[in-house]
């Protein structure tokens, strides 16, 4: 019997917990009889690990050891600087694999959609953080945080995480693994004022106690917060605000939190964060960037709607970055539900336009169930996905023999060959960055922090950076050479 072949499509913790899924659930029957290959646009592996946690989360990175071990295992096999719909599409995922996962995540941010919303100085978290966190993609010129007032829009903990950061002393971000672009320009930073503002109540707040506790932590920074704002009742009619804090021991952490940091009086320290709660902005203003934001008194109508109260206010800021979720964009060829922004799938398998599931087409991560959870969620997501295609593709069946050149599988013969993706590619002279070079990418990291006295690691920044370090054996593109 030949192996079960399975194809990832995407490095992030979403893919590679499904590729754990994978070989856990195989063991009983013998891991031998199944290979994973995770594809990835990136030259590096671990997605919002490496590209999406802020570089004072050591902790959190530690997931990356974790999932390193999944690469390493025998059985599975890394295949970066793939762009999927461009180096590989999907017909010829379906003709090398036994069964295809897709895993991309949520990757593009949602809009505010108010007037002045396009001006400069206006911009996504979602890419500041991908500054921050050295993502190739994002030019190191993107952000040089000349602005002296912030607003950053959301109530979740990346909107923390963009407050934090701005609001953290520069000294302590040496011993981080920020690029060093990045460094110099939290360096040089001018920003004195953050103001978070959440459109509604601290009671739907989506914070977790400990995040928002390390924003009070940070030294040389005040936090405020208007005791008014945490009066439930008052901004909800429907009682629900209240109920939901008795009922969730999270909501009480945080107001317990809030409440006390709204009777601590500013030590008029160096920088400061205002927690607006009860507030959505109407309007960016300026002439040519970002010089206001207008923001509009919000409260919950007698049926629980988000309404407008009419009292407005003007906050003078430089520049503002959103943080009202995330969604998944389509792949090539995939189904996709546009309104909810997920492949179409029950328990992870894909389903077509008539609502049946696709041979051999499944789903996972935020891509299958939408922008929720934490990063361990999406174990157990990966697991039921995995269950899934494994009742449809036990790991005895027959399905091909050897590592043989490309030939396609015929519907007559069941026992044909299936090609291998990489000879395909090699026919068309697009070679996969292999593990071994994303190591080499990995030590040169590695060794950078140790030339300039830093952490245990230092980003490095651009693609031109990462290509020279992934050396011969891999190759790295950016979007710009793929145009």
């Amino acid at each position: 019997m030949s192996p079960l072949r399975i194809a990832v499509v995407g490095a992030g913790p979403a893919g590679l917990y499904t590729a754990e899924a994978v070989l856990k659930q195989t063991a009983a029957d013998g891991a031998d009889e199944v290979e994973v290959d995770v594809l990835e646009r990136l030259p590096t592996p671990y997605g919002l690990v490496r590209y999406g946690v802020a570089p004072d989360h050591p902790s959190i990175r530690s997931i990356a050891d974790y999932l390193r071990r999944v690469l390493e295992h025998p059985r599975v096999r890394f295949l970066g600087g793939l762009c999927f719909g461009v180096d590989v599409s999907r017909e010829t995922l379906l003709e090398c694999y036994d069964a295809v996962v897709y895993a991309t995540g949520a990757t593009r941010d949602r809009r505010l959609r108010v007037p002045g919303e396009e001006l400069p100085g206006s911009a996504a978290a979602a890419e500041f953080v991908r500054w921050y966190c050295g993502h190739p993609d994002v030019a190191p010129a993107s952000f040089d945080l000349d602005a002296v007032s912030v607003a950053v829009i959301g109530a979740g903990n990346v909107a923390l995480d963009v407050a934090r950061i701005l609001a953290r002393p520069a000294a302590d971000f040496p011993a981080t693994d920020v690029p060093e672009p990045v460094l110099a320009a939290l360096t040089a930073s001018r920003v004195e004022s953050i103001h978070l503002i959440s459109r509604r109540g601290p009671a739907q707040a989506k914070f977790t106690p400990r995040e928002l506790r390390a924003l009070g932590e940070l030294p040389g920074c005040d936090v405020l917060v208007d005791p008014g704002d945490l009066d439930l009742d008052a901004f909800d009619p429907t009682g629900a605000s209240s109920e939901a804090a008795r009922a969730d021991r999270r909501i009480r952490d945080n107001l317990a939190v809030l409440t006390d940091w709204a009777h601590r009086p500013p030590q008029g320290r160096g920088r400061r964060v205002s927690l607006g709660f009860w507030r959505r902005p109407v309007e960016l203003t300026g002439p040519d960037r970002v010089t206001a934001l207008r923001v509009e008194r919000t409260a919950l109508d007698p049926r629980g709607r988000l309404v407008g109260t009419g009292g407005c206010a003007t906050l003078p800021v430089q520049l503002v970055l959103r943080s009202v979720g995330y969604r998944s964009v389509p792949l090539p060829g995939v189904p996709f539900d546009e309104r909810r922004s997920v492949v179409p799938n029950a328990e992870g398998r894909v389903l077509g336009p008539d609502g049946t599931p696709l041979p051999g087409e499944y789903v996972a991560g935020w891509l299958k169930r939408g922008p929720t959870g934490v990063i361990g969620t999406n174990k157990s997501d990966a697991a039921q996905t995995v269950r899934a295609l494994l009742a449809d593709h036990p790991v005895t069946a027959p399905t091909s023999t050897a590592d043989q050149p490309a030939t396609a599988p015929s519907a007559a013969d069941p026992t044909a060959r299936r090609p291998r993706l990489t000879e395909l590619l090699a026919a068309r002279g697009v070679r996969p960055v292999s593990y071994d070079a994303w190591l080499g990418i990995d030590r040169r990291e590695r060794e950078l922090a140790t030339e300039l006295g830093r952490a245990a690691r230092v980003k490095l920044s651009g693609w031109a950076e990462l290509n020279r370090a992934a050396g011969p054996q891999g190759r790295t593109t950016g979007p710009q050479e793929r145009a």
